[in-house]
C-alpha cells in the first residue's frame, strides 16, 4: 500500500521510531519472547464547542508514547512509556517480559497467534484533502458560529449547540517477524443541535444534524465532499417545529422504512458487537457483555432474512475503522459476517483466530493509545444494498401503514445483544404509501433475530450511506474506538413500536 500524494506528519517521522523499536525487539529476542511488537503513536485530538454562536470550550491534546507487547512462555506481557529512547525501550521490554512471567502460573491456556505475512517498510495514509488538525481553531470556531447564527435566525429555534471533533493518528509498528508499518489517518465529527421551547407550555425538543462522522479532512465541512450542509441547515428549523407540535405515536405493530441515518446504530449494537469473537467467547462478560451469536452456531444461526448480507471491512474509503494494518500488523481486509441471512463469520484478532482454528486474523486488533494494549475491536460492519434495489421513496410507496425512521437518538440493548429498542431524530407516519407528517414519543423494539428476520426489502446503492460513531467503548481499562457502518434504506415488516411516554408511566 502507498500513501499517494499525502505525507505522514514530518514531526512524527522525526521521532526516534526505529531506534526505539530496534532496542525493544532486540531485548525481547534476548529474553526468549516468542512474539514481540512495538507500537509508537502520536495521537492529536482537537475539540471546539460553541453555545448559541459563542465559544463554550475547546481542547487540544496529544498522546505520545510507545508500548511493547510480548508473548513469553505462552503468556501476554505489556508495558508502555512516554519516553522515546532506546534505553527506555529496553527497560519497558524487560517490564513486559517480567509481567508475562508473573502471569504465567495464572494462565489457563497458552497464547498463540495466527500467522500473518511480513510487511517490510510499508506506509499508508488515509484519503483526505485538508488535515483537520492543521486548520486554526479560530477558523473552526468561525464556521460553527456562522452555522449557529443561521439556525438561531430561524423561527422557533431558541438555542444551538455546535461542535467539531478532529483527530490525527500516527502509528509506527514493528515486530519480531520483520513487519514494519507506518500509517496516518484523520477523522472528523461535526455536530449541531437546535433546541426549541414552547413558551406557553414549557415543552421543549431538540433536533440534531444527521451528517455522520467520517474519515475525511476539513474539506468535509466545506461542502461537496459527501454532505450538503447548506441544505441540512436550511431544513432543520422547520423539521424541529414540526416535531414539537407532532402528535404522540399510537403504540402498535408497524412496517418500518428505516433510513441509513438510523439503521447504522442498530447494526452497530445488534450485529457489530454481537459478532466480536472475544465477546461471543465470554472474554468481555464482566464489563461489555456477551453475545447470543455463540461459536457453536457459526454456519447455522439464522440471523435474519435471506436478503441480509453484512460484511466486516477495514478497507472502506473514509471509514472510521479503516486502516492499512491493524495494531498487531495484520493487513486490512473485507469479509462476510452474515451472508444470505446466516452467520458465517466473526471479527478476529490473531489470538482469537488461532484459538478457534479460524485461520488468519481479519485485522480487528486496535489500541486507542500507546499506553493501552491492543484488544479485539470492531471493523466497519455494513449491510450491503441490493444491486438493483429501489429508492427510499419507492420503499415508502410499498407501505400501507407504517413509519419512516430517520436519524439516531437513544438506544438500549441487553448484555447478550438480543433484546433492544431504538428511538430516532424523526418518525414519519406512512399511510397508503405516502409520508403523512411526523409523530413523536416513538421507539421500535424487537429481538435481534426477529428484527433482521423481518427485513423485507433493501434499497439500492443510491440509498447507501456510511454512518458511524467516535465513541464505541470496550475493555478494562476502558478504550474508545471510532467505527463506521454503511447501509441502504431498508424495509422491515411488522415491528413493534412503543409509545415512550406511556412506557414511562406519564
Amino acid at each position: 500500500m502507498s500513501s499517494g500524494d499525502r505525507d505522514v506528519d514530518p514531526g512524527f517521522l522525526a521521532l526516534p521510531l526505529r531506534q526505539v523499536a530496534d532496542a525493544a525487539l532486540s531485548r525481547a529476542r534476548e529474553l526468549g519472547a516468542e512474539h514481540a511488537d512495538v507500537r509508537v503513536e502520536r495521537i492529536r485530538t482537537q475539540v471546539v464547542r460553541l453555545r448559541d454562536a459563542r465559544p463554550q470550550g475547546s481542547m487540544d491534546a496529544e498522546d505520545l508514547g510507545f508500548g511493547v507487547r510480548v508473548v513469553h512462555d505462552g503468556s501476554w506481557g505489556f508495558a508502555s512509556s512516554p519516553v522515546l529512547t532506546a534505553e527506555e525501550a529496553v527497560r519497558v521490554t524487560e517490564e513486559a517480559v517480567a509481567l508475562a512471567r508473573l502471569s504465567r502460573p495464572l494462565s489457563t491456556e497458552r497464547v498463540e497467534l495466527a500467522p500473518e505475512p511480513v510487511y517490510a517498510d510499508v506506509t499508508w495514509v488515509s484519503p483526505y484533502d485538508s488535515d483537520p488538525i492543521a486548520v486554526p481553531e479560530a477558523e473552526k470556531a468561525a464556521l460553527l458560529a456562522e452555522w449557529s447564527r443561521r439556525l438561531l435566525a430561524a423561527e422557533g429555534v431558541d438555542h444551538v449547540d455546535a461542535s467539531v471533533h478532529a483527530v490525527r493518528e500516527c502509528t509506527f509498528y514493528a515486530d519480531l517477524a520483520g513487519t514494519v508499518t507506518t500509517q496516518q489517518r484523520v477523522r472528523i465529527e461535526p455536530e449541531l443541535t437546535a433546541v426549541a421551547i414552547d413558551a406557553t407550555t414549557g415543552a421543549f425538543d431538540t433536533m440534531r444534524t444527521l451528517a455522520p462522522p467520517t474519515g475525511r479532512g476539513w474539506e468535509y465541512l466545506l461542502g461537496g465532499h459527501g454532505w450538503d450542509w447548506d441544505a441540512e441547515l436550511a431544513e432543520l428549523p422547520e423539521l424541529l417545529r414540526e416535531r414539537l407540535r407532532a402528535p404522540s405515536v399510537e403504540a402498535g405493530t408497524y412496517d418500518l422504512v428505516i433510513d441509513p441515518s438510523n439503521l447504522w446504530l442498530t447494526i452497530h449494537e445488534s450485529v457489530g458487537h454481537a459478532t466480536e469473537l472475544d465477546r461471543a467467547l465470554g472474554y468481555e462478560a464482566n464489563y461489555a457483555g456477551m453475545s447470543f451469536a455463540t461459536p457453536d452456531l457459526l454456519g447455522t444461526l439464522r440471523y435474519g432474512s435471506a436478503l441480509m448480507h453484512v460484511t466486516g471491512d477495514r478497507t472502506t474509503p473514509h471509514g472510521l475503522a479503516t486502516v492499512g494494518w491493524d495494531s498487531e500488523g495484520v493487513a486490512a481486509q473485507q469479509w462476510d459476517i452474515v451472508r444470505d441471512g446466516t452467520l458465517v463469520g466473526y471479527q478476529l484478532d490473531r489470538a482469537m483466530a488461532r484459538r478457534q482454528g479460524l485461520g488468519r486474523s481479519n485485522g480487528c486488533a486496535f489500541a486507542d493509545s500507546p499506553g493501552h494494549v491492543a484488544v479485539q475491536r470492531m471493523a466497519n460492519v455494513s449491510l450491503q444494498p441490493a444491486a438493483d434495489g429501489p429508492s427510499t421513496a419507492d420503499l415508502v410507496a410499498g407501505v400501507d401503514d407504517g413509519l419512516y425512521v430517520v436519524g439516531d437518538k437513544s438506544w438500549s440493548i441487553d448484555m447478550q445483544r438480543y433484546n433492544f429498542q431504538f428511538t430516532a431524530q424523526r418518525f414519519y407516519r406512512i399511510r397508503g404509501g405516502r409520508l403523512a407528517g411526523q409523530v413523536k414519543d416513538a421507539a421500535y423494539q424487537a429481538t435481534t433475530t426477529d428484527f433482521w428476520g423481518s427485513l423485507a426489502a433493501l434499497g439500492g446503492p443510491q440509498t447507501y450511506v456510511l454512518g458511524g460513531a467516535f465513541n464505541c467503548g470496550k475493555a478494562q481499562p476502558g478504550q474508545v474506538a471510532s467505527v463506521s457502518h454503511g447501509c441502504p434504506s431498508s424495509l422491515f415488516r411488522g415491528v413493534r413500536v412503543l409509545n415512550t411516554v406511556a412506557e414511562a408511566g406519564r
